[in-house]
């Protein structure tokens, strides 16, 4: 199949790839960026593993054409960090044990990501509406709930100690 050439931007790079033009998202960050932290769980689209945002909206990689995500924004668990250290949502998620093997975690992380993006003090409803569509075979995903609240709670009096 002939390649064609494209860009895409992703945690903040444009990245200039010859890919085949049925090349699935999650194929080109893993094999052509390295960006390892977005997983193939279910090749179903139905566990969330392949998590990532398109314009601070999660999507499933494993489901998007690399081709249609092009003049997208693209993040991925690796462009959540700040400035170098861990976001209050990874922090809390180490903090409150909400990972257990660590597989799914990324794709749960992206998921609220865009959940408070939208929502910035959401309700315990919201919470589990949002992640619906994530699977997890490790924990009993208390721990993740009591991080998410958590990471609200530090949002919140991050930006109350800025006012």
């Amino acid at each position: 199949m002939k390649k064609e050439l494209i860009e895409l931007k992703v945690n903040g790079r444009t990245h200039e790839l010859a890919i085949e033009p049925n090349a699935l998202l999650l194929d080109v960050l893993r094999r052509d960026l390295g960006l390892t932290g977005s997983k193939r769980g279910c090749d179903e689209s139905s566990c969330g593993a392949c998590t990532v945002l398109i314009n601070g909206i999660a999507m499933l990689s494993c489901a998007l054409l690399a081709a249609s995500c092009e003049g997208q924004e693209i993040t991925t668990i690796e462009g959540v960090s700040e400035h170098g250290s861990l976001a209050v949502i990874q922090k809390a998620y180490g903090d409150w044990g909400g990972a257990q093997c660590g597989y799914c975690t990324p794709g749960f992380i992206m998921t609220v990501k865009s959940l408070l993006r939208e929502n910035p003090d959401p309700s315990k409803e919201d919470v589990r509406n949002a992640l619906s569509s994530n699977l997890c075979r490790c924990t009993g995903y208390n721990q993740m709930y009591e991080a998410i609240r958590a990471a609200v709670a530090a949002e919140r009096a991050g930006m109350a100690a800025k006012s």
